[in-house]
C-alpha cells in the first residue's frame, strides 16, 4: 500500500534520507524544514527522477504550533490524508557543563526537540483519529537512554521525545493509529556541524577512525516500522553501529577495523 508520509527536518541528513526511502518505496512524501530552498531542491529531484507528484514541499518552523496546525490543514486535497508522520526535526547546540549551556541554546533544544514534537502531535493526530489509521514516527536517540558530560540538555530532551511517543501510544490506546520512536546512536550527519556552531574540524572529530550509522541506515529503519504489518506497533527501534557499545562507548582506529 503507497503511503502519504509527512517529514519534519526533511531538508538534510536523516530526514531528507527519509524522504528519499519512502518516495523509493513508492510513497509520496510531504517535505517540511524552515530552508524553502533546500526542500525546493529536493523536491524537485524526487519530482524528476521518481515521477511528478512525488514529493510536496511545505517550508515550516516546527516551533512554531499554529504554523504547524496551518501546514497540515493547507495542504492541497489529495495531499490532506496523511498516513504517516516522521517528527524529525531536532538538534543539538553546545557541549558545555549544564550550569554553562546559553539561554538560548537551552531554549533552542527545548523548543525543537520537545514542544515541535507536541506541535506534531496536535496536527497530524486529529486527522489519523479521524479516519481510522495513521502512524507518527518520532526520531529519538540512544541519548534518551543515558547522560553524557556536556550533552545533559540535549539528552534530557531525547528523553522527553520517548516519554511523550509512549505516552501518545496510551493516550491512543484502542485506536488503530500506531505510534514509534526510532532511537539511533552515533549518525554521521550535519549533527555535529549544528551543534558546534560550525566548526568543521571539531564535527569531523567526532566521526573520525570510526563507523558511524549514516542517514540512509536510520531511513531504512524508520521505512520498516512505517510498512510493518499493521497489527504490529514497534514501540521503539534502538539501534547503533557495531562500534558502539553502552550508548556512549565508541571503538575508534583499531579497535574498529572490521567493525
Amino acid at each position: 500500500m503507497s503511503l502519504t508520509v509527512f517529514i519534519t527536518g526533511a531538508s538534510t541528513g536523516i530526514g531528507a534520507a527519509c524522504a528519499r526511502a519512502f518516495a523509493a518505496q513508492g510513497d509520496r512524501v510531504i517535505l517540511a524544514a524552515r530552508s524553502a530552498d533546500a526542500l525546493r531542491i529536493l523536491t524537485d529531484d524526487l519530482n524528476g527522477s521518481l515521477g511528478a507528484g512525488t514529493a510536496l514541499a511545505v517550508p515550516l518552523d516546527v516551533t512554531d504550533a499554529q504554523a504547524h496546525l496551518a501546514a497540515l490543514a493547507d495542504l492541497p486535497a489529495d495531499w490532506a490524508e496523511v498516513d504517516v508522520a516522521v517528527l524529525n526535526a531536532g538538534l543539538s547546540k553546545g557541549l558545555d557543563p549544564v550550569w554553562k549551556a546559553s539561554v538560548e541554546d537551552v531554549d533552542l533544544q527545548v523548543d525543537v526537540n520537545v514542544k515541535g514534537v507536541v506541535n506534531g502531535f496536535r496536527a497530524v493526530v486529529p486527522g489519523m483519529l479521524a479516519r481510522g489509521r495513521g502512524h507518527v514516527i518520532t526520531l529519538g536517540s540512544t541519548a534518551a537512554h543515558t547522560v553524557y558530560p556536556g550533552g545533559v540538555v540535549y539528552c534530557a530532551t531525547k528523553a522527553a521525545v520517548l516519554a511523550l511517543t509512549n505516552g501518545l501510544k496510551v493516550d491512543l490506546h484502542g485506536t488503530p493509529v500506531r505510534a514509534t520512536t526510532v532511537s539511533p546512536g552515533i549518525v554521521e550527519t550535519d549533527f555535529s556541524l549544528v551543534r558546534f556552531d560550525g566548526d568543521q574540524e571539531r564535527a569531523d572529530a567526532v566521526y573520525a577512525d570510526t563507523n558511524a550509522l549514516t542517514a540512509e541506515d536510520v531511513a531504512d529503519a524508520v521505512v520498516y516500522c512505517a510498512h510493518a504489518p499493521e497489527h504490529v506497533n514497534v514501540q521503539e527501534l534502538l539501534l547503533t553501529p557495531r562500534v558502539q557499545s553502552g550508548y556512549t562507548m565508541i571503538a575508534r582506529g583499531e579497535a574498529a577495523e572490521g567493525l
